[in-house]
């Protein structure tokens, strides 16, 4: 398994914080020890859980943000074809969905959704020829 370097680091933090309290929690005087050990174990079973709720949450959040962009879709460009995309991987925002249109083959258009009521296009890509093997380009509005 191969992990994104911001996990790496995500993880190897977490460690070191959680070590830190565990030996901070051994070093107390013995009268408070123990409670000092429930609260390093507790703040670990709540860091543990926050690492597996999040990818879930995220996801969730993602769903409800596509149906947002499509109602909004649908009610400004009445009459066309989509597919909604999001890019995948740690270094992407995941709420910036990716929107290809069907008359527009190879243009994304991509859009930041905060709420129903406030979605902002954040940028987009051109098309790339066939000779080309990249990624499309994207530009943020603050190329235009």
């Amino acid at each position: 398994m191969q992990l994104h370097p911001i996990t790496v680091i995500e993880i190897i933090f977490t460690a070191i914080f959680l070590g830190v309290l565990f030996i901070i929690a051994v070093l107390i005087p013995k009268t408070k020890r123990k409670i000092g050990l429930y609260a390093a174990c507790l703040i670990t079973v709540i860091v543990l859980a926050f690492f597996l709720i999040r990818p879930h949450w995220i996801n969730y959040q993602v769903s409800i943000k596509t149906e947002q962009l499509h109602a909004y879709l649908e009610k400004n460009y009445p009459g066309e074809d989509w597919k909604i995309k999001r890019k995948v991987g740690r270094q992407y925002n995941p709420y910036h969905l990716d929107v290809e249109f069907e008359n527009e083959k190879g243009w994304f258009y991509t859009y930041w959704v905060k709420s129903g009521d406030t979605i902002k296009q954040k940028g987009y890509a051109v098309p790339v020829s066939e000779t080309e093997n990249r990624e499309p380009k994207h530009f943020q509005p603050e190329d235009w």
